[in-house]
C-alpha cells in the first residue's frame, strides 16, 4: 500500500488542479464525522447503560453523554451545506 502513495502523489500533480471538488470535500466530512460520531457512540452507550443500571439517578447524565457526539455530525451538516 505504501508503495503506491508516490504514484498517486504524481498522478495527482500530473493534472494541475485538486484531486477532490468541494462537493467531494464536504462528502467526505459528513462520511467521517459519522465514523466518527458512531465510534464515540458505541463506547458511551455501554457504559452509559452500565452506568443506568447500577443506578437509576444517572439516567439524565448518560443521556447528556449520549446525545453529545451528535453535535459533531451536525456540524458535518452545517459544513455540507456551506460547501455547496
Amino acid at each position: 500500500m505504501l508503495e503506491l502513495i508516490p504514484a498517486l502523489t504524481e498522478l495527482v500533480l500530473q493534472q494541475g488542479g485538486p484531486a477532490i471538488g468541494n462537493q467531494g470535500m464536504a462528502a467526505l466530512a459528513v462520511g467521517l464525522g459519522a465514523l466518527g460520531t458512531g465510534l464515540a457512540q458505541r463506547s458511551i452507550g455501554a457504559a452509559a447503560v452500565g452506568a443506568v443500571a447500577e443506578d437509576d439517578d444517572m439516567f439524565v447524565q448518560a443521556l447528556i453523554f449520549t446525545a453529545l457526539p451528535e453535535t459533531l455530525i451536525i456540524i458535518a451538516f452545517v459544513t455540507l451545506f456551506i460547501a455547496t
